[in-house]
């Protein structure tokens, strides 16, 4: 069974969202100083990548 588009988003889709959580995860517990807001903020701009990603399942 191969993949379409769609479940390649979807796939892309869930391995944001992971390395998000991820990333945010690292900026909260183990960068507590001033490293801790970027990893924040570009675990939350994988968010948002992840969110364009699944918007864009069925529109490609």
């Amino acid at each position: 069974m191969g993949m379409n588009k769609n479940t390649i988003l979807g796939w892309a889709t869930f391995i944001m969202v992971l390395m998000g959580l991820l990333l945010i995860a690292l900026g909260i517990f183990k960068y507590s100083e001033l490293a801790g807001y970027g990893f924040s903020a570009v675990g939350i701009g994988f968010f948002a990548i992840a969110w364009v990603f699944n918007a864009l399942k069925g529109r490609v």
